[in-house]
């Protein structure tokens, strides 16, 4: 099975990948697009996002004995990780919300982000000038408390992605190696998500990458320890350039030094698997667009302090 398609798949990719590297527009534009139509559905959703996610607030008698394990290097012991939140709320929520404007498929990949949708609408077809109706959409859901939330997001190898060389059909598709450029060290950054996919099908699907950010309270630390509970915030949506951007044209990498910048790995990590920062500040010197903040209504159940500001 690996190689019954790969001829076919390996001309359309070349075509298709000189064709978005040729009007880099329209790669813009899909980002564009696609990002703002999943801020749509959230906006049009938040009351339900809302109510989910604070659900896991009200189930802690169930699993109060039983907590998930505490993350990061120094924990203090009273943040709950509220990742799996994040994830089954936002992404559970996507499968539904997304079918509302697209025709949507879940193609197998066996690495990747937390959300991985193959969309088709004829809107589609229209920024890409007729080159395909398909878009593969991978979003990651990155719950932060407020400890936490700072203006950028953690990625890693597999969640960005990168040049897309394929210059023989029987190598199969590869990324330059980039550089997380810091203010005071860089380190390689191994991409490993290609620019674009030609399905078995044929379908090309040009790979858009959103960081979607939910960001919590802690009621405990906010109200001096009268009310404990992680309450959802805000949202922050991240579009983050295609690998084409970022190193064909524009050359976001180039143009925006520190877009990408050294990530909480430690030299003892796997160097092909160490992670990256993405710079929201220089997201949005991009384009405006590509960093979005969503309110989330009062929980009228709960004593709410006011939420954190947008970032």
């Amino acid at each position: 099975m690996y190689n019954q398609h790969r001829q076919t798949q390996y001309e359309r990719y070349r075509t298709a990948r000189s064709a978005l590297v040729g009007a880099p527009q329209m790669m813009q534009e899909l980002e564009r697009y696609l990002a703002g139509e999943v801020i749509s559905l959230l906006m049009v959703s938040i009351e339900e996002i809302t109510r989910d996610y604070n659900e896991a607030t009200y189930l802690y008698p169930f699993w109060q004995r039983y907590p998930p394990l505490d993350r990061g290097r120094a924990p203090k012991g009273d943040q709950v990780p509220w990742i799996e939140v994040g994830e089954h709320v936002l992404g559970a929520k996507l499968s539904r919300l997304l079918p509302q404007r697209f025709q949507v498929k879940d193609p197998g990949l066996p690495t990747g982000p937390d959300v991985r949708f193959l969309l088709t609408n004829s809107r589609i077809s229209e920024i890409t000038n007729g080159l395909t109706d398909s878009a593969w959409l991978m979003a990651d859901i990155k719950s932060v408390g407020p400890r936490d939330d700072a203006a950028h997001t953690v990625m890693s190898h597999n969640q960005i992605s990168g040049y897309g060389e394929w210059d023989r059909p029987d190598g199969g598709v590869g990324n330059r190696v980039m550089t997380a450029v810091g203010k005071r060290a860089s380190h390689p950054f191994h991409s490993a998500l290609p620019p674009l996919y030609v399905l078995s099908d044929g379908t090309v699907a040009p790979t858009v990458l959103l960081a979607i950010k939910p960001v919590y309270s802690m009621l405990s630390v906010c109200t001096s320890g009268r009310l404990q509970g992680q309450p959802l915030c805000r949202i922050d949506v991240a579009a983050i350039p295609n690998g084409l951007l970022l190193e064909e044209g524009p050359k976001y990498l180039e143009s925006h030094r520190g877009l990408l910048f050294p990530g909480k790995d430690d030299k003892e990590k796997n160097p092909l698997k160490i992670r990256a920062r993405i710079s929201f500040e220089l997201l949005r010197a991009i384009d405006a667009w590509r960093v979005h903040s969503i309110a989330v209504p009062p929980d009228p159940s709960i004593a709410q302090t006011p939420p954190p500001a947008a970032l």
